[in-house]
């Protein structure tokens, strides 16, 4: 198995339109998720840095598309992408206009980016797919886009209700249960496979 390492992370911009997205084209591995699910942590985690993304207990505090560009080094080959992290759906304090304007430019940039990779959705693992993730997994699948369903905050269920709450996950959204990766952001579990993942994604 060859060594996969992140060797530099770096924030680079924060978009508000489709002309403020970085023009350098480099891969692209999107996180999706529904306010709170644990994007920001799960790049701090993945890129094995305490704050390169900011965190915060209050929902809806990521309101731009926040572009990371990361090097992987994977044996003696290197290969560059950027992480982005989107605005979580469903709760925010925010208005209903603000919302739609977030909504539309999301759309717009998934609808619009070539060099998307694939799809992160991020879903707590402790519940069931609400309303919001249903409609985001819809949307990306009617877009074509590769889809992994990441299901946050892992640690905090035992074995047995793992396993009941992945199955609930996975029937929802009607997808293989090798299509969901388990991930704690605090013990770091699920980091390897999912660097496999983009490894994998980068290398075709």
């Amino acid at each position: 198995m060859e060594e996969i390492t992140i060797i530099k992370s770096d924030y680079v911009t924060s978009a508000v339109s489709r002309k403020t997205c970085p023009e350098e084209l480099l891969p692209e591995i999107v996180f999706v998720g529904r306010s709170n699910v644990g994007k920001s942590s799960l790049i701090n985690s993945l890129t094995n840095r305490k704050s390169l993304a900011r965190t915060s207990g209050t929902p809806g505090k990521t309101q731009t598309i926040n572009f990371f560009r990361v090097t992987l080094k994977i044996s003696d080959d290197r290969r560059e992408f950027y992480l982005v992290d989107l605005p979580g759906y469903g709760y925010a304090k925010t208005s209903k206009t603000n919302r739609r304007l977030w909504a539309k430019f999301i759309d717009e940039y998934l609808s619009s980016r070539r060099n998307i990779k694939f799809v992160c959705q991020l879903i707590d693992m402790r519940h069931p797919p609400m309303e919001s993730d249903l409609k985001s997994f819809a949307s990306l699948v009617e877009k074509n886009l590769p889809v992994l369903v990441v299901a946050t905050k892992s640690d905090k269920l035992g074995k047995t209700e793992r396993q009941k709450h992945l199955a609930a996950i996975k029937n929802s959204l009607g997808i293989d249960a090798e299509s969901i990766l388990p991930y704690s952001s605090t013990k770091n579990e699920g980091r390897s496979d999912l660097l496999d993942v983009i490894t994998a994604s980068l290398i075709k």
